[in-house]
Formats: C-alpha cells, sequence, structure tokens
C-alpha cells in the first residue's frame, strides 16, 4: 500500500471574449503544468457562463483569465458573478493580459489577487499560485 498523496491544485485557465490570440494563456498554463499543478485550459472564445461552469465542472482551486481585447472590466465583472452563482466563494483569481494599470483597483475590488502583465516572469505565476492557494 503507498502513502497518500497530497492533491494537485486545480487550475482553470480560460480566455473570456473574442480574443483569438492565446499564446500567453497557453504559456501561462504550460509553466503551471511544469509547475505540478493539473491544468485545464479551456481554448479561446468563451462565454462569462462557459468559464464559472467548466471551473464548478472541474472542481478547480484557481481560475486564471488571460485577456488581450481590453474588454475585462466587462467580461471579469460577469464571470464572478456567474461563479458567485455556483457556489464557487473560495476559489483563487487572477488575471493577465493586456490590462492598464489604473484598472488594478477595480480588479482587485472584484476579487483578483494578482494581475500579471506581459513580461511577467511565468515563475513568479507559479509561486504566487502555490503560496495563496488554501489546501
Amino acid at each position: 500500500m503507498t502513502a497518500p498523496t497530497s492533491a494537485k491544485i486545480r487550475v482553470l485557465i480560460a480566455k473570456p471574449g473574442l480574443d483569438g490570440h492565446d499564446r500567453g494563456a497557453k504559456v501561462v498554463a504550460r509553466a503551471l503544468r511544469d509547475g505540478g499543478c493539473e491544468v485545464i485550459y479551456t481554448g479561446i472564445r468563451q462565454t462569462p457562463e462557459m468559464i464559472a461552469e467548466a471551473a464548478l465542472q472541474e472542481d478547480v482551486d484557481v481560475v486564471g483569465l488571460s485577456i488581450l481585447s481590453g474588454a475585462h472590466l466587462e467580461l471579469f465583472p460577469r464571470i464572478v458573478d456567474e461563479m458567485k452563482k455556483r457556489g464557487l466563494t473560495d476559489v483563487l483569481l487572477f488575471c493577465g493580459g493586456i490590462i492598464p494599470e489604473e484598472d488594478t483597483k477595480a480588479l482587485e475590488g472584484l476579487g483578483f489577487a494578482a494581475i500579471f502583465r506581459p513580461g511577467t516572469n511565468t515563475q513568479d505565476i507559479v509561486k504566487f499560485v502555490y503560496e495563496h492557494v488554501k489546501k
């Protein structure tokens, strides 16, 4: 009989809205996977409902959103609302992409624990996830 192992951190990486460019999201997903997380990548053009439902169905610990379109202040509140409707209030949220500094307070107010902008070292994202997930 083997000793029980601790469960891997489950992370959902999602691309809300009409963004068609997902290289950054894939780089982050790979870094988290290489860092020992179990990663679910939803693909591009996801609605807030689709993202929240995937988070629920996959029983994730973390949701990371990647956006380049500038629609974060429209889409992210809707995603948070959809997650709350499904009882997902203890899921760690982070986001990244092209997000102006002046939008930081609004996103933090929604519950995003971190905002990663272009040039962020992927190991910093992995470290953030491990330091903030309550397991």
